[in-house]
């Protein structure tokens, strides 16, 4: 397990959101990135919540809370042996996460090695 500060995992969140290619940094509409410690109840890595852009239109979205990608400090941290580890599994469950706000699929992301 490797532990790091709350203010450093929020570091290393940031670092792999700005190392997104801007095409889709900057396509990311309405959406919310936090931590939290673990998802009760389940063992994941991360979470998407919400209406992907792929399903959004003029008609069927507005007015509508964020969506909302969550990491799982606690549960990423325990996987990872060394803080490189958690760097590469932070930027993966980000990537991941921001995939199903662009409307891909888990099926997908396991063809593309991003599961």
């Amino acid at each position: 397990m490797t532990t790091v500060s709350p203010e450093r995992f929020d570091e290393l969140v940031g670092e792999a959101l700005a190392g997104l290619p801007p095409k889709f940094a900057n396509a990311m509409e309405n959406v919310a990135v936090i931590v939290e410690d673990h998802a009760e109840g389940r063992n994941l890595f991360g979470l998407y919540q919400g209406i992907p852009l792929t399903r959004r239109g003029p008609l069927s979205y507005g007015g509508v809370m964020p969506d909302r990608i969550t990491l799982y400090q606690e549960t990423i941290s325990a996987h990872c042996h060394t803080e490189e580890e958690l760097v590469a599994q932070i930027r993966k469950t980000v990537i991941h996460e921001v995939a199903h706000h662009f409307g891909i699929d888990d099926p997908r992301l396991e063809e593309l090695g991003w599961a």
